[in-house]
């Protein structure tokens, strides 16, 4: 019997097919949204595709996606969240940076996480108490290494309009939240800080982060 996480491993290789074939290095047509972030038709396809795949294989289950399900019965604990496409803007611009997010929650908790960066050939993987993943190896997040003088922060574009920041790490703005924190999972980055990030981009990369041994928490 297919696992959740198998299950949600291969929905993600799909999707990361349907979205490479939209995908130009000329760039792609956007729309604006009521909430002023874009939207191109390769998130709405994606979107029904995704959808469509958990109401067949788990038809009980409930959906919470960016573009297509936002209303949730609230006597079903289980909750498939779902990012057709983390990194819209690079995705439209024709950077390589965005990725397919898909989260199995039951009873609030993330059980089951896929973060899938088809161009980047990298899909982050985790299982509530079994680990983090890239590629099938296990990853760790890491303290500041002294021997290591450049230190990595990951942050989003509103970071520093928000907030005043002083650290000794240099800065990077990839586009993509759910990518940040996959670094800081893997240890690349050593902190990351998005700003009024929406359920879809944390629930995984909550999960990821903690099973990697790092930890998430919210600012004020």
């Amino acid at each position: 019997m297919t696992t959740h996480l198998e299950f949600a491993t291969q929905l993600a290789i799909r999707a990361g097919k349907s979205l490479l074939e939209s995908f130009r290095l000329s760039g792609t047509t956007v729309s604006m949204k009521a909430d002023r972030s874009f939207v191109t038709h390769a998130d709405i396809a994606t979107d029904h595709l995704i959808t469509a795949a958990i109401s067949e294989q788990y038809p009980s289950d409930a959906i919470l996606s960016e573009e297509l399900h936002n209303n949730l019965p609230e006597t079903n604990p289980t909750v498939w969240v779902v990012d057709p496409l983390d990194g819209t803007t690079n995705f439209s611009l024709g950077l390589q940076i965005w990725g397919v997010l898909i989260t199995r929650v039951h009873a609030g908790q993330p059980e089951e996480s896929v973060q899938y960066f088809p161009l980047l050939d990298e899909m982050y993987t985790a299982q509530r108490g079994h680990g983090a993943w890239l590629n099938g190896t296990s990853i760790a997040s890491r303290p500041p290494d002294p021997d290591q003088p450049f230190g990595f922060f990951a942050c989003c574009s509103r970071s520093h309009r928000r907030f005043e920041i002083s650290i000794p790490y240099k800065p990077r703005i990839l586009g993509s939240a759910a990518y940040s924190f996959c670094l800081l999972a893997r240890g690349t980055a050593l902190i990351s800080l998005e700003v009024a990030p929406k359920i879809w981009d944390i629930a995984g990369a909550w999960l990821l982060v903690q099973e990697a041994g790092g930890m998430i928490q919210p600012v004020q």
